[in-house]
């Protein structure tokens, strides 16, 4: 099978120099990766910029920001089988890019900010054969704010975690399908976790 699987953060440009972003390390994307290749199954791992390297086997595409990761994945969505979207796209970016270096002495700077593709909506509007696992950050009401992703983006699966997740080795997770009740992954290695996840992944079908 092929899977698709993005990972880390975006970079959202304020100038040439100086962007938005967040604290996404992309370690459970990478591990996702690893453990989608140790299955045997062909991977293609869409990273924003991290500090990990790619795993062996995967062919990996490079992008900083969420439009650039949106195109990445309209170009290889309809020859796979499974998308995991573990990236921690950012949600906003500067309406306007400066074309210079902004000045610190040039005073206060108001930034008009506009909302970055929704890659999980999209996917989940457009998606044939293919199944759609979206991940859910999120810091109160987890699993009521989850399902409500999982169904209005028309999602096959849910994950969610805390933001206590973040840059860690370990991580605790909580699943849900469009059809079954939550699952929750004991306290693990992010790599023993995604296996987990992965195996969850073979066994749905659309």
């Amino acid at each position: 099978m092929h899977f698709v699987i993005t990972a880390g953060p975006t970079r959202e440009y304020i100038d040439p120099v100086r962007f938005m972003s967040n604290a996404s390390t992309g370690k459970m994307g990478y591990a996702l990766a690893r453990a989608a290749i140790k299955a045997g199954h062909k991977v293609t791992l869409i990273t924003g910029p991290t500090a990990l390297r790619p795993p062996k086997g995967a062919k990996v595409v490079n992008v900083e920001t969420g439009a650039q990761m949106f195109e990445a994945v309209k170009k290889h969505f309809a020859k796979c089988d499974f998308l995991i979207m573990a990236a921690a796209v950012a949600d906003y970016t500067p309406a306007k890019k400066s074309k210079i270096k902004i000045k610190k002495d040039a005073g206060p700077v108001t930034l008009k900010l506009k909302p970055t593709p929704d890659i999980a909506k999209w996917a989940g509007r457009n998606k044939k054969n293919q199944v759609v696992v979206g991940f859910a950050l999120e810091d109160k009401s987890i699993r009521k704010n989850a399902e409500k992703k999982l169904k209005d983006k028309n999602l096959d699966m849910i994950i969610a975690n805390r933001p206590a997740a973040i840059g860690t080795e370990k991580t605790t997770v909580q699943i849900k399908t469009s059809s079954s009740k939550w699952l929750k992954l004991p306290h693990a290695t992010k790599l023993s976790n995604a296996k987990r996840i992965v195996h969850l992944i073979e066994k749905l079908t659309v």
